[in-house]
């Protein structure tokens, strides 16, 4: 059965940036023993920054140094302490790549790598944009990748991470994206995915803010009588392959839709287990092409690439009357 969406949810913003850290230092408030590192971008008057002057003898700023706060956070976590660490998503897997795979997953141990500005989010152009990590992140042994749609979402995720065995990555976006669940009051498990719309003509599966733009598509789409389900398919890995299979069964037409380059990520981990389960069914990947995306804000740059929800209901539409 899904769950419950918001009603009006393009009305109502929300910042996992914000919420992380405002889950957090109620936790801390709580008793909960975690340590927290970041990189020399905390504003003072944020949540996270609120946390850093209410816990100064657990947090630690390393400044503009990313594989060594990565390299820093697997020593905490190597003497016994859950470790929480924001980086600037794009050089996250990029400059702190052999820390990540060397330091956090060979060792196993209970890290949790928050990568902000995920995708186009950061508006910073090319260099700036986090189009590959979810491929870099899908391949190396060990780690849990969620990427949580909203941020109340995000905040689930935190507080269930706690007592989670060893390392994750935790990927959102800049700050200010929609809300999608109308409350709280949903199950969450880390690598079961969440159908919040059903609908029997296709399936959508998106993740992190692709699922806002998932949900939206299927809207417009029902205007043309086509009924579209849609999965928040919020764990990368380990990934829920029976959502995948059950939708392929029943639906016969798989779409896949995130803020990630097409190649290795959501598309291709789906890709991977329809093309070995043999079931006949139509699939297509919506996302970054393979190239360095154009120069613009994030809204401009999805509209570009057919990725927000108008793109995404034209898509289907071709793809289902070829």
């Amino acid at each position: 059965m899904a769950v419950e969406v918001s009603l009006n949810f393009d009305q109502i913003l929300s910042s996992a940036r914000e919420v992380y850290g405002t889950e957090l230092r109620k936790m801390a408030d709580e008793g909960m023993d975690f340590a927290f590192v970041c990189s020399d971008n905390v504003a003072p008057s944020s949540e996270v920054g609120k946390l850093m002057k209410a816990y100064p003898d657990r947090c630690i700023n390393v400044g503009i140094a990313e594989a060594n706060q990565v390299g820093l956070s697997a020593g905490l976590a190597l003497s016994g302490k859950v470790v929480f660490t924001q980086v600037f998503g794009p050089f996250l897997p990029l400059r702190a790549a052999d820390q990540i795979h060397a330091d956090i997953a060979y060792n196993d141990v209970p890290v949790r790598l928050i990568g902000t500005h995920a995708g186009v989010t950061s508006g910073g152009g090319p260099t700036h944009n986090a189009i590959a990590d979810l491929s870099f992140y899908r391949a190396v042994p060990n780690l849990t990748v969620v990427c949580p749609a909203d941020a109340n979402q995000c905040a689930k995720v935190v507080r269930q991470s706690m007592n989670y065995p060893g390392p994750m990555i935790i990927r959102i976006a800049r700050g200010a994206e929609p809300d999608v669940y109308a409350d709280n009051d949903y199950e969450f498990e880390f690598g079961k995915s969440i159908t919040i719309k059903e609908g029997s003509d296709l399936t959508l599966i998106g993740t992190g803010s692709a699922v806002y733009w998932s949900l939206k598509a299927a809207q417009k789409l029902e205007q043309n009588g086509i009924y579209a389900r849609v999965i928040d398919m919020h764990t990368i890995k380990p990934f829920d392959e029976e959502a995948v299979l059950k939708a392929a069964n029943e639906t016969g037409c798989v779409i896949t839709v995130e803020d990630q380059s097409i190649n290795g990520g959501l598309g291709g981990a789906v890709a991977e287990i329809i093309a070995e389960s043999n079931i006949p069914t139509k699939f297509k990947r919506i996302g970054l092409p393979d190239e360095f995306a154009v120069l613009g804000e994030p809204n401009d740059v999805y509209k570009y690439y057919g990725m927000d929800p108008e793109g995404i209901a034209k898509t289907v539409r071709e793809f289902l009357n070829r």
